[in-house]
């Protein structure tokens, strides 16, 4: 098993309250970290046809069944159970008495902010991250293959585990979540998407290249949101008046599903693709929100561009001030890289440093700041990140 780097974190958790929530993805690992770290907990999957009916015709039985300590997954399947383990907790609030993990965002949160609200932690548990695989990563073999668990633990081809996780969870979660009927064309919304990565998506202008209203695509894009799918970076903007963009810019939470939507059959197709510099920042972007998830911090990140198209790829707020980062997928230096980086810095006062991420090694970028590898960005996004006890 590789060992995850939210483990720790979900400890703490455990020993604060006495429920422990965990949303994340599907096949991102959650049932396998919180049967690794709750290893003497009982175990009840909401997956499984008679543990749910149970659960669903009598949830006093069932909680009586499956008593605390235990791990429930799944449980955006039945929302309404979390009210019967509200009382439960009320009646005994030893830290660590419940572990829930879920897929689904929204309907799970919108319960626990009513249900739990004060008795649980909420964590993220995303696909795995560079630091997690370890060794001396591959930019092209990475942005092709993805970080699903299952791809790296298999000796399956990686379109092969991909294609079935678009058709069994992403089509699945579509049809449940918002009815989908017209797959197809739900399908041709992910490709037009996996082709805008790293962008803002128009959706007046996807609108008529998929064949349905705006309205139906804004809903859809919910709903990949909701499964964590899609990933909505937002601008910062703030103090900075009218001139700044203010719509968020589309990625996908694993960058080897977008690859596989875009037809990259090899890992050799990587570098001649023209959505390499895409799909790259993609994963850098993803790379630093796991690295804030896994160490409970809160993201904190954005991206920023002016009217005149000056922007930073990435933005953390960082206390007193601002990290800024340009992401180039290059393999070379090039001191052009920093042109956006000195104009902000130029114009904006709190900017606490000022990076260029890339695929070569680590540089000095003249006159305070630096070329980093791409495997970095989870170290430097923590860079000065405190969590309160």
């Amino acid at each position: 098993m590789i060992k995850r780097e939210i483990c720790g974190e979900l400890e703490r958790c455990a020993g604060l309250l006495p429920v422990v929530t965990l949303l994340g993805p599907r096949q991102s690992g959650k049932t396998t970290i919180v049967r690794h770290v709750f290893h003497g907990y009982s175990y009840a999957n909401l997956e499984d046809s008679q543990v749910f009916e149970l659960a669903r015709t009598d949830s006093r039985l069932f909680l009586k069944q499956f008593a605390p300590p235990v791990i429930i997954d799944e449980v955006q399947r039945l929302p309404n159970l979390l009210r019967d383990i509200q009382v439960l907790v009320d009646e005994d609030g030893k830290p660590g008495r419940y572990v829930l993990t879920g897929s689904h965002q929204p309907m799970l949160q919108a319960e626990v902010s009513q249900s739990l609200a004060g008795r649980t932690t909420i964590s993220t548990l995303l696909p795995l991250s560079i630091r997690e695989l370890g060794g001396t990563p591959s930019r092209d073999e990475l942005l092709f293959s993805g970080f699903l668990p299952r791809i790296h633990a298999s000796r399956l081809p990686p379109r092969r585990i991909l294609s079935d996780y678009l058709r069994t969870y992403v089509e699945r979660d579509a049809r449940q979540l918002v009815n989908v009927k017209d797959w197809q064309r739900f399908e041709t919304f992910l490709r037009l998407l996996a082709g805008r990565v790293g962008q803002v998506a128009n959706l007046e202008s996807l609108s008529g290249d998929v064949g349905v209203s705006s309205t139906t695509l804004k809903s859809w894009l919910s709903v990949l949101e909701a499964s964590f799918v899609i990933f909505r970076l937002p601008p910062y903007y703030r103090n900075f008046g009218k001139r700044f963009v203010k719509s968020p810019k589309i990625y996908f939470t694993d960058v080897g599903l977008a690859s596989h939507l875009l037809s990259i059959s090899s890992a050799r197709q990587i570098s001649q693709h023209p959505l390499v510099g895409g799909l790259f920042e993609n994963m850098v972007v993803i790379e630093a929100l796991k690295a804030r998830l896994n160490a409970g911090l809160e993201p904190n990140l954005y991206y920023m561009r002016d009217s005149s198209g000056v922007e930073a790829d990435l933005v953390l707020e960082d206390g007193v001030g601002i990290r800024l980062w340009e992401i180039k997928s290059s393999m070379s230096a090039d001191m052009s890289f920093a042109r956006n980086l000195r104009l902000l810095r130029k114009a904006i006062p709190d900017v606490l440093s000022a990076d260029v991420v890339y695929a070569g090694q680590d540089w000095p970028l003249p006159p305070d700041g630096r070329f980093i590898n791409f495997a970095s960005i989870g170290e430097a996004v923590l860079c000065g990140g405190e969590k309160d006890e």
